[in-house]
């Protein structure tokens, strides 16, 4: 437990850096990187960036977006949250899992994403990743995200393993090839 709450002191540090905020020395590459982290320390991850998000700082503004609660608002706005545990009851995972997807689209989570103005100094902290899946995949949210974020670093909170290319979430699930991403630490 000491080696993931050393790591996330290093966050802090890393995400303050004037180049990091600038997303500068990543060879025109969009600023996503990954913080990848074992499974078993969700809960402390989780607080972490709670306190963060709340502590202010001079150096920079963290704008959270979790996955999980965006998608509670798609399903609520299309009212059709209150009805998935019954039509998954009926119809099972695999019909609601594809009825889901069609509604939580990449461009709908991307909608509610967004806002306006950048301004420099700004973090985006994408977390609730691996509670969205497989409604929605981290490679093809981070896809969606490149172009509306490509002045703002994106930090993805990840539950499992990023080598460079592959995301594997909860160390068991392969979630997709990403090679735009940059370990964060």
């Amino acid at each position: 437990m000491a080696d993931i709450k050393q790591e996330l002191d290093r966050i802090k540090e890393r995400i303050s850096d004037a180049n990091f905020l600038a997303n500068k020395g990543l060879s025109n590459e969009v600023g996503i990187h990954v913080f990848k982290y074992e499974p078993q320390y969700e809960l402390i991850v989780r607080d972490y960036v709670e306190r963060l998000v709340n502590t202010p700082s001079d150096d920079y503004r963290i704008i959270e977006r979790d996955m999980y609660k965006i998608l509670l608002e798609i399903l609520e706005e299309k009212r059709v949250l209150a009805t998935v545990p019954s039509l998954e009851e009926k119809k099972g995972k695999d019909y609601i899992l594809a009825q889901l997807q069609k509604i939580a689209t990449p461009a709908a989570f991307l909608a509610k994403m967004k806002y306006e103005p950048h301004q420099l100094g700004d973090v985006l902290f994408l977390t609730g990743v691996g509670k969205v899946y497989p409604f929605m995949r981290s490679h093809k949210m981070l896809d969606s995200m490149q172009q509306a974020f490509s002045d703002v670093p994106i930090v993805m909170f990840y539950p499992g393993e990023f080598n460079g290319q592959s995301l594997i979430l909860f160390d068991k699930f392969h979630d997709g090839n990403y090679y735009r991403a940059f370990n964060l630490l």
